[in-house]
């Protein structure tokens, strides 16, 4: 058993919602979340998808790609805001990237890797 899974059952029955417009991206996400222990939840790749998924679907936290097809995902993270949600920033363009009155938020610079990713979802769900 390797130190990840010991670590699943703080994990353990957690749901995420994944807003993630690169499909590659989304899956190998998704599979790194089942390795640390989460469920996703919802996914959406639009920002249609997941404003509506943000505002209705049953999750514990939320990893947000920062730009969807051009869009900023500003409209999503105010959504979990008014819901009292946790989320994560995804974005290879580091914290200049993010909408400013979010710059601060627990952000991962892409690529990340499986520590980097458990390590944000954990200080993420203490806040």
């Amino acid at each position: 058993m390797t130190s990840v899974s010991k670590e699943q059952p703080e994990a353990f029955g957690k749901r995420i919602l994944v807003v993630e417009d690169e499909l590659m991206i989304r899956m190998l996400l998704e599979d790194m979340l089942g390795e640390l222990g989460y469920t996703v939840a919802a996914e959406a790749a639009r920002i249609d998808e997941a404003l509506q998924a943000a505002k209705n679907a049953d999750f514990d936290i939320a990893i947000l790609d920062v730009n969807l097809n051009g869009e900023p995902i500003s409209p999503v993270a105010d959504a979990l805001v008014a819901r009292g949600m946790p989320f994560v920033f995804a974005t290879g363009y580091g914290e200049q990237g993010l909408p400013e009155t979010y710059r601060g938020r627990p952000t991962l610079k892409k690529p990340f890797q499986l520590d980097g990713l458990k390590l944000m979802l954990e200080q993420a769900l203490k806040r």
